[in-house]
C-alpha cells in the first residue's frame, strides 16, 4: 500500500506555490468525491431495488422515514468524526505519529460507544419517532424492519465514517475509497440476494435491504481495520486493545466536535422549514422540492469533498505552524470550489429540463414547472455556495468548529424569516421561499470571507 504522505501534502511541503497547492488539493479531494458519491449511490440501490417489491409504494415511503431516522441519530457521530479530523489532521502536520495513533485509538473506542448508544436509545424511540414523521400503519412495520438491524449495527457505519476522516486527516484518501468501491459492490449482491430473494437466498424486502446494507458495511470495517492493525499507511496504527478513555481527549473531541454536530441539526431544520412553507403553500411545491434534492444532494458532492480535503490540509498545514500556507490552501480551495460549483451550475440551468425529465414529470405540469423553476434557482445560487463551503473547510480544518456554527445560525437566522416573507406577505409563492436558500449563501459567504481576513481561526488551530 502506497504511504500516505504520498497521497497528501508532505510534511514540510509548506512552500509550493499557488498550482502546486491546487493540484494536490484536487489530488485528495478526487477519492473523497468518489468516496461521497458511492454514499449516495448506497442509498440510491437500497430504494431501487425495494421499488421492484410487489408492495412498492409502502416499501419506498418506509425506507423514507427509516432514513430520516438514520441520519437524525448520525449527528452525533458527525461531531466526533469532524473533532478526530482536526486533531488527527494537526497532528500529524506536526509529525507527531503517536498522538496520531492515541487520537485513532481513542476514537475508535469513542465511536463504539456512541454506537452501542444509538443502538439502544434507537432502537427505543423508532417505533414513536417514524409514528411522529407519519408513517401509516401499513409503512410503520416496515420501516422498523429496516431500522431495527440499521440501527442495531450501526458501529459499521460510524466506524466506517470514523477510518475514512483519519485517513483524510493524514493524506491518504484513495484506501478508504477503494475499500468503499468494494463495500459497495458487496452491498449491490447482497441486496440483489435479500431483498427479492435470488441466488437461493429468501426474499426479506426493506429487511433484507438493512441486512444486505449492515454486512456490506461490516466487511468494509473489517478490511480498513485489518489495515491500519497491519500499518500499511505510513504513520498510521491502530491498536484495538481495550484502553482506558482518555477524558482530556474526550472533552477536547467534544469541544470542537459538538458545534459541527449542532451545525448539522440548524441545517435540517432550515431545509425542514422549507418543506413546511412550501406545504402550507403548495403541495406540488413539496413534490418539486423532493425532486431537487436529489439533484442538490449530487451536485453538491463535488464542493463538500474539496471541503472536507481543504480541512485536512489545513490542519496538516497549521500542525506544522505554518500559517501561510494554510491561508494559500483556504485561497487555492475557494477558486476550486467556485470553479467546480459554477460548471456544475451551468450543467443546472442549461440541462434542466432533462434533468427533470429523468424524473417522468409530464411537461406542461405544475410539477415540471415548479421543478424546472427549482432546479434554476440552485443553480443560480451554486456558485456563492462554492465560496461558502470552502470557508467551512478552513474553519473544520482549523477546530475553529464554533465559528462555523455561528455562520450557520445567522444565515437560518436570515433563511427562514426571509422565506416567510417573500413567499407569504410578498405572495411570491414557492419562488420566494426557494430564493431565500440561496440568498442566505450570500451572508454565509461573506462571514466566512470575513473570519478569513481577521485570521483568528489560525490562531485557534494552535488551540486545539
Amino acid at each position: 500500500m502506497t504511504p500516505a504522505h504520498e497521497h497528501g501534502p508532505p510534511r514540510g511541503a509548506g512552500r509550493s506555490g499557488p498550482r502546486g497547492i491546487t493540484r494536490r488539493l484536487f489530488d485528495l479531494a478526487l477519492p473523497v468525491i468518489g468516496l461521497n458519491v458511492l454514499g449516495v449511490l448506497s442509498l440510491a440501490v437500497d430504494t431501487a431495488m425495494c421499488g421492484r417489491l410487489p408492495d412498492a409504494p409502502d416499501a419506498l415511503e418506509a425506507l423514507g422515514f427509516a432514513t430520516q431516522i438514520v441520519f437524525l441519530f448520525m449527528v452525533l457521530m458527525m461531531g466526533l468524526v469532524v473533532g478526530a479530523t482536526a486533531l488527527v489532521a494537526r497532528a500529524h502536520g506536526a509529525g507527531d505519529s503517536s498522538s496520531v495513533d492515541h487520537i485513532l485509538r481513542q476514537s475508535t473506542w469513542l465511536t463504539v460507544i456512541v454506537a452501542v448508544a444509538v443502538a439502544v436509545v434507537g432502537n427505543a424511540l423508532a417505533a414513536p419517532l417514524v409514528t411522529l414523521l407519519g408513517a401509516t400503519e401499513r409503512s410503520l412495520p416496515l420501516a422498523l424492519d429496516y431500522l431495527r438491524p440499521m440501527l442495531g449495527l450501526t458501529v459499521f457505519s460510524y466506524l466506517a465514517m470514523l477510518y475514512a476522516a483519519i485517513l483524510r486527516g493524514v493524506g491518504n484518501t484513495r484506501l478508504p475509497f477503494l475499500v468503499a468501491l468494494g463495500s459497495n459492490g458487496l452491498n449491490v449482491l447482497f441486496n440483489y440476494a435479500l431483498i427479492l430473494g435470488n441466488l437461493g437466498a429468501p426474499s426479506l424486502g426493506v429487511r433484507g435491504a438493512a441486512i444486505g446494507t449492515v454486512a456490506a458495511q461490516g466487511v468494509g470495517v473489517l478490511v480498513l481495520a485489518a489495515l491500519l492493525r497491519r500499518g500499511v499507511v505510513s504513520g498510521l496504527r491502530l491498536r484495538l486493545t481495550p484502553t482506558r478513555l482518555d477524558a482530556t481527549l474526550a472533552r477536547t473531541l467534544t469541544r470542537v466536535g459538538a458545534p459541527a454536530a449542532l451545525d448539522m441539526v440548524i441545517l435540517n431544520a432550515s431545509f425542514a422549514s422549507i418543506v413546511g412553507m412550501l406545504g402550507r403553500l403548495d403541495p406540488v411545491a413539496v413534490a418539486a422540492h423532493g425532486i431537487g434534492l436529489r439533484i442538490q444532494a449530487l451536485a453538491f458532492v463535488p464542493g463538500l469533498s474539496v471541503a472536507q480535503a481543504t480541512g485536512a490540509m489545513v490542519g496538516n498545514a497549521l500542525g506544522a505552524a505554518d500559517v501561510p500556507q494554510a491561508r494559500a490552501i483556504v485561497r487555492s480551495s475557494v477558486i476550486l470550489c467556485v470553479a467546480i460549483m459554477s460548471s456544475l451550475a451551468l450543467v443546472l440551468v442549461a440541462g434542466a429540463y432533462p434533468i427533470v425529465a429523468i424524473f417522468d414529470v409530464p411537461v406542461g405540469t405544475p410539477l415540471h414547472d415548479l421543478s424546472i423553476t427549482w432546479m434554476r434557482l440552485l443553480g443560480y445560487g451554486m456558485p456563492i455556495v462554492g465560496v461558502h463551503i470552502a470557508y467551512v473547510g478552513m474553519l473544520r480544518g482549523a477546530g475553529a468548529t464554533g465559528s462555523s456554527l455561528l455562520i450557520n445560525v445567522v444565515g437560518t437566522l436570515v433563511q427562514v424569516p426571509l422565506s416567510w416573507l417573500l413567499g407569504f406577505p410578498l405572495a411570491l409563492g414557492p419562488w420566494g421561499v426557494w430564493l431565500a436558500f440561496p440568498a442566505s449563501f450570500v451572508v454565509k459567504a461573506a462571514m466566512g470571507f470575513a473570519l478569513y481576513r481577521r485570521g483568528r481561526w489560525a490562531r485557534a488551530g494552535s488551540k486545539v
